[in-house]
């Protein structure tokens, strides 16, 4: 069932009162000093409690991770000082900062506080939005990767499919030529019973994105396989709706003041497991409602998210379910500040399966072969005609063929493939964003090393980026 917010709703939400940010304290000496940071359009305004015995040596430091190692003293205050704002923050990106403080003749800090200066949403629709982002990458098995975690630790998954983030990755990113990111991220096994997320994992999360924003880089986040709770089936749909809202819901009031390089994707690939047929009417409207319930949960927050440009999913994220599932659009208070997102594996035998011995591509090369450039051109004119030129951006989230090393060690179809993928989707309106698994031995789809963020094939880097112009 699909529900619109009520338009009382939606401006309630528009005017309301910034985010409220709890407390976060620090202990020694006798003295206690509570910190607690809230971000606006013009700085972040810090305001501190302090409790117990006197203190002084009063400074205040900031950085852009909640690692206090490395971090910047901004400002050194009187002995009596409760307040500081910070203006030279740069808006719509996250900042934690800390009270440092001496008593009883040590020093001690207050707990770690985050916020964010409001930044910037331009005057532009989706569709022109969509033109910044060509080509873009996937950070592919990095914060969806799975694993056991122990709440309230910083202990976390990533790192068990491919190395952590880091800014350095994100750097080579921007080097190469991309121009945007997206980030698929794991929430289910960060949650608590009652689905809280916890605030370990939504720092990391806010901290890869600052990855993006300092990098100059437009980044997309989304709720990714997660486990597989959001089955699109009248029994499953209460409790999916309503743990998709809550996700949203928290993860968008994280990022509400976040600039409008921070795109929001609401799930991914969502079918019933195992079964990779034509959607059934059912099947399609569960799917189709939480695509709605995701808009909802967004535009509810306020503040920047009530204008963030969203992107939605066709079933599976496949383009022929697309034309026959997701072709009327989701219900937006918001002109033209959504996108649709499909995905591109064909010929899959070619492109994903592991050890298969169909290495060549193209009309040239198998001129019998399915799925060469015609059938290409005629699956993203689908998405041309259907969405693109009724004004409705598309995101082409995921594509890649991986190494044939045993077959074609020059890598030479697998390049063409890339080539005439990117170059299709670009002409077709799309923007290209290809899926780096991290892998780059053969039978993976990695680009770049990265532990050390060097290019591992240059030539196919460049081809995807130079076929996006």
């Amino acid at each position: 069932m699909k529900s619109l917010l009520s338009k009382a709703m939606f401006g309630m939400a528009i005017c309301a009162a910034p985010f409220a940010h709890a407390q976060s304290c620090g202990s020694g000496g006798g003295a206690t000093v509570c910190l607690t940071a809230t971000g606006n359009g013009g700085n972040v305004q810090l305001n501190w409690t302090v409790s117990g015995s006197a203190v002084s040596g009063i400074q205040v430091y900031r950085d852009m991770d909640p690692d206090p190692a490395g971090r910047t003293r901004i400002a050194q205050l009187g002995n009596s000082a409760t307040s500081y704002t910070d203006t030279a923050a740069t808006p719509g990106v996250a900042y934690w900062y800390w009270v440092k403080f001496t008593a009883g003749g040590n020093g001690y800090n207050s707990g770690v506080a985050r916020a964010v200066r409001v930044g910037v949403m331009r005057d532009m629709t989706s569709m022109q939005m969509s033109t910044t982002m060509m080509p873009g990458w996937n950070l592919g098995n990095t914060l969806e990767a799975s694993g056991t975690y122990v709440w309230g630790s910083n202990t976390f998954a990533e790192g068990n499919w491919a190395p952590a983030a880091t800014q350095t990755m994100f750097n080579s990113i921007k080097a190469a030529g991309f121009k945007s990111v997206r980030i698929p991220i794991s929430w289910k096994q960060y949650a608590d019973a009652s689905d809280n997320i916890s605030p370990q994992w939504m720092d990391r999360v806010t901290t890869v994105v600052n990855y993006a924003h300092n990098a100059g880089l437009v980044a997309m986040i989304n709720v990714h396989y997660d486990g597989g709770w959001m089955v699109p089936t009248y029994a499953q749909q209460s409790a999916a709706n309503a743990r998709l809202t809550k996700f949203w819901t928290q993860i968008a009031n994280n990022f509400k003041n976040h600039d409008d390089t921070l795109l929001f994707a609401g799930t991914n690939e969502v079918h019933v497991e195992g079964n990779y047929n034509a959607p059934t009417a059912e099947n399609c409207d569960v799917q189709k409602g939480f695509n709605q319930a995701f808009i909802n949960a967004v535009r509810a927050t306020g503040g920047n998210n009530a204008t963030r440009h969203l992107v939605v999913q066709a079933y599976n994220t496949n383009i022929d379910f697309s034309t026959s599932c997701n072709v009327t659009m989701p219900g937006d208070w918001v002109a033209n500040r959504l996108s649709m997102e499909v995905h591109f594996y064909d010929p899959f035998d070619f492109t994903q399966t592991y050890n298969s011995t169909s290495w060549k591509w193209g009309q040239a090369a198998d001129p019998g072969g399915w799925a060469n450039e015609p059938y290409v051109d005629a699956e993203f004119q689908k998405m041309k005609t259907n969405f693109v030129d009724k004004g409705v951006p598309v995101i082409l989230g995921e594509y890649a063929a991986v190494s044939r090393a045993q077959y074609d060690p020059a890598g030479t179809y697998r390049k063409y493939w890339d080539q005439y993928i990117t170059h299709s989707a670009f002409t077709h309106g799309m923007v290209p964003m290809y899926w780096d698994n991290a892998g780059t031995n053969d039978q993976q789809s990695g680009l770049f090393n990265r532990s050390t963020a060097a290019q591992v094939y240059p030539d196919v880097i460049s081809t995807i980026v130079n076929a996006a112009k």
